[in-house]
């Protein structure tokens, strides 16, 4: 096992929960965050939210609770080989995606819309917002009182989100900050300024190497374009080429995984002789340090991010913006705005005990109530809950 890097979170040196709680033997506080994101709802609700392909679809498809799995298994291989520290960084793979609507990036983008005036919505702070509140298990607190450090993690899971003058950046720029993100780090002390920790980047470059390479599975299962059709791409059409220089008669089946495990594993190791330039550049001492540089330590290089760049545009175009994956996403959007507008216009068709007390004459504090309920569906409910309501057919038969 490598030894833990100086610039590796320390448990031990955590800089602790929102609510002080007793310390939990032989578990770290890490390892406590991540057993709690495991057996909290929100997290057995991913077993039935889209990845691309809704739930019926398909048995063998990818699901946020499959997707997270992958990403927590590349994430540990990068921060084992980089001696960080692998419960935070499995923490941060395993939550990443609690925040997410039914039906994928669709019913993302849906909320977003319909809460326009209300703050929008965006999964990521959805996240936030799951594991700091909308979590009810524990006598003691709303949430899942995670420590500092993954809760930063979560926050910054896309990196800074604001410059030093203020101004957003990155995937925030020229939006405005969501509330329950800016809420969040102002009662825990964490800057919005700068990168997290070198276990929260591996997190996330964990999950876009999981998601491109994963989406080339299920999108040729679905058929939504062949192999031949990877030929010419990088990364895909390289292990493609020495799949079948090796297995010249080897059965589609066969060659498709052969192909995928090849992009994943050269994009592991590309990141991880990249942070390791960057360590042997910088030499940072402590995970402050690693926060304080100018750039992220853990992420591809310049050739690997340029080759999946190439196979995202790839992907978007046929399998994301695809006639039956669009035609699909479509109904889902409907589905969504049928349901918002329904509670939005009757309060009574939510659960009971659902609608908090003190907000009859608040009508964004309602709507974000609204927007949590239908947030927090699976495919199957939110297709159930439509049926109840307007005594139609499932749309996706």
């Amino acid at each position: 096992m490598t030894a833990r890097a100086p610039y590796a979170s320390d448990p031990a040196e955590s800089r602790g929960r929102l609510v002080d709680e007793p310390t939990s033997p032989p578990r770290t506080p890490f390892q406590r965050d991540r057993d709690r994101i495991i057996h909290s709802a929100a997290f057995r609700r991913l077993k039935h939210k889209t990845q691309v392909f809704v739930y019926h679809e398909g048995d063998h498809y990818r699901t946020r609770l499959t997707h997270s799995l992958e990403v927590a298994q590349v994430a540990r291989s990068i921060t084992r080989a980089l001696g960080l520290d692998e419960d935070l960084t499995e923490a941060l793979a395993l939550a990443h995606d609690l925040g997410h609507t039914p039906f994928g990036h669709a019913g993302e983008r849906e909320l977003d819309r319909l809460m326009a005036s209300y703050g929008g919505f965006d999964h990521n702070a959805q996240t936030v917002r799951i594991v700091t509140r909308l979590e009810r298990r524990y006598a003691a607190f709303d949430g899942l009182n995670l420590t500092w450090e993954t809760i930063e993690g979560l926050i910054k899971h896309n990196g800074p989100l604001i410059d030093a003058e203020g101004r957003e950046v990155g995937a925030a720029e020229g939006k405005r900050l969501p509330l329950a993100i800016v809420e969040a780090a102002a009662l825990r002390e964490i800057p919005l300024t700068g990168y997290a920790s070198a276990e929260a980047q591996a997190a996330a470059i964990a999950d876009d190497i999981a998601y491109n390479a994963h989406d080339i599975d299920d999108g040729l299962r679905a058929g939504l374009f062949e192999v031949i059709d990877l030929a010419d791409l990088p990364l895909a059409g390289e292990a493609l080429s020495e799949v079948l220089k090796a297995w010249p008669d080897l059965a589609r089946p066969r060659i498709i995984h052969e192909m995928v495990r090849r992009v994943i594993s050269w994009m592991i190791g590309d990141v991880i002789a990249e942070a390791r330039k960057g360590i042997a550049a910088s030499d940072p001492q402590s995970a402050g340090e690693v926060r304080a540089l100018p750039q992220p330590l853990v992420k591809l290089s310049p050739q690997m991010h340029e080759k999946n760049r190439v196979l995202q545009s790839f992907l978007a175009r046929h399998m994301y913006h695809h006639e039956k994956v669009m035609m699909i996403m479509q109904r889902a959007r409907r589905v969504i705005a049928d349901l918002f507008e329904a509670y939005m216009a009757d309060p009574a068709l939510l659960p009971e005990g659902w609608l908090e007390d003190g907000f009859a004459d608040d009508r964004s504090g309602f709507a974000r109530q609204v927007c949590d309920f239908i947030a927090g569906m699976t495919d199957r409910y939110a297709l159930d809950q439509h049926k109840r309501l307007f005594d139609l057919d499932p749309l996706f038969r």
